[in-house]
């Protein structure tokens, strides 16, 4: 930000529009866009889109039509508003997720309400990020009542599928080109990673099931067959006595939170042992168990490394049990370059809205950053939003509102830091 006086009038039409911020949030977290299946895409998409037309941006709706997460019951429909200044660059992009996970049991308060009450905007996604969309349209519509002239170009997107890999939401406008290094030069992601944090990559991830074979046999004779449960058990056995210590000892330089997450780890995600489509179980001895691990390797260690001990751990267990590795999902790590003007002007804002420096760490989980910077080729994105971090995917969540009202204007502060006026 250049003139004091652009600053205070920023800042005074955010604060003005606490109530439309505050409203906005809470009727996306009305609509439940719940992932699995996928509920709701389409409403919450034309949603943002209306409102992006009403503040003056054009919009389109992009639709992963060839994915195969997409159906008729659930297409997958994302929302893209784009508002051009002087030029078309620079263009800071803007992205936050739609869809939330199920809601589960135990909530005090109807998950999908949008209920307003001391302070806090509670339901499934205020948190994680329906929240963070709020602020990252207001921040623009507020530059806009502010008078305060783009240079380059904003965008702001609503995308699918972020909790199942975002395949069908920001990886798709990746490949499409939406986002690209040809045409975009900054991307913050408006993840609840605490308003005076700025997040600036995450560790890699090694998702794989191993099947452990055995032999079928009546389950009266068990000494006749070979259960695929008991080698499962000794894999498991030696999960905890050989890798998981091992796992301990490593950590990253990497500034991830919370400090336990700055370890290598390792986590069963499901185990189903016996015959499948047998329900119930038949009398039999287990001829086959899949277990699937979820792996976070840190960027000192690598894919490579990670994989291979997963391996080397298979082939030494010498109790007759055949396991096989297949790979799922690999993320590698990402971190932003140290001196990436992102960091700087969402830095600035944040000491000029809150009094004090930014705190810079690293997501505990993956987001969408790693098909901005693997398939789109942007190194200049982070995730910067309202709510605390540890609030994501639990029961009866929220988002302080005064937590969102000042990512708002730190957002806002940091686009015309990006893209605004120059002299």
């Amino acid at each position: 930000m250049k003139p004091h006086t652009d600053t205070d009038k920023l800042l005074a039409e955010v604060e003005s529009a606490r109530d439309e911020i505050i409203d906005f949030a809470a009727e996306l977290v009305r609509i439940p866009t719940v992932n699995p299946p996928g509920d709701a895409y389409r409403d919450a998409s034309r949603f943002i889109g209306t409102r992006l037309e009403a503040l003056e941006f054009e919009v389109d709706y992009p639709t992963a039509s060839d994915m195969p997460e997409h159906s008729k019951e659930h297409p997958r429909v994302n929302v893209v508003g784009i508002k051009r200044g002087a030029a078309d660059r620079p263009l800071v992009h803007l992205n936050g997720h739609i869809d939330v996970v199920p809601p589960g049991t135990g909530w005090t308060v109807d998950p999908f309400a949008g209920i307003v009450r001391d302070g806090k905007l509670f339901g499934r996604g205020s948190c994680d990020m329906k929240a963070g969309i709020a602020a990252a349209v207001y921040a623009a519509e507020s530059i806009r009542r502010a008078g305060i002239a783009l240079h380059g170009t904003i965008e702001i997107s609503g995308t699918v599928d972020e909790e199942s890999g975002g395949f069908a939401g920001v990886a798709f406008l990746c490949e499409e080109g939406r986002i690209s290094r040809d045409r975009t030069d900054y991307v913050i992601i408006p993840e609840p990673l605490n308003v005076d944090r700025i997040c600036i990559g995450h560790r890699g991830v090694y998702w794989f099931k191993v099947t452990a074979h055995g032999r079928i046999a009546h389950g009266s004779m068990p000494f006749l067959g070979e259960s695929a449960i008991e080698h499962m058990g000794a894999l498991l056995e030696a999960v905890r006595r050989d890798l998981t210590p091992a796992l301990q000892a490593r950590t990253t330089s990497t500034p991830v939170v919370p400090e336990g997450a700055r370890h290598a780890t390792l986590n069963v995600n499901a185990i189903l042992g016996g015959q499948a489509g047998q329900e119930p179980q038949s009398p039999c001895v287990a001829d086959r168990c899949e277990a699937i691990f979820d792996r976070r390797f840190l960027r000192e260690e690598g894919f490579d490394e990670a994989k291979q001990e997963i391996e080397s751990l298979l082939a030494s267990i010498g109790n007759g049990g055949r396991y096989e590795l297949e790979d799922l999902m690999v993320v590698h790590p990402v971190e932003t370059p140290s001196d990436s003007p992102v960091i700087s002007a969402l830095d600035d804002a944040i000491r000029s809205v809150l009094g004090k420096p930014a705190e810079r760490i690293a997501s505990p989980g993956t987001y969408d950053h790693k098909h901005v910077a693997r398939i789109a080729g942007v190194e200049h994105c982070v995730a910067y939003g309202p709510g605390i971090l540890e609030l994501a995917h639990q029961v009866d969540e929220y988002c302080l509102v005064e937590d969102l009202v000042n990512a708002t204007k730190v957002l806002a502060l940091a686009i015309v830091d990006l893209v605004g006026e120059r002299a």
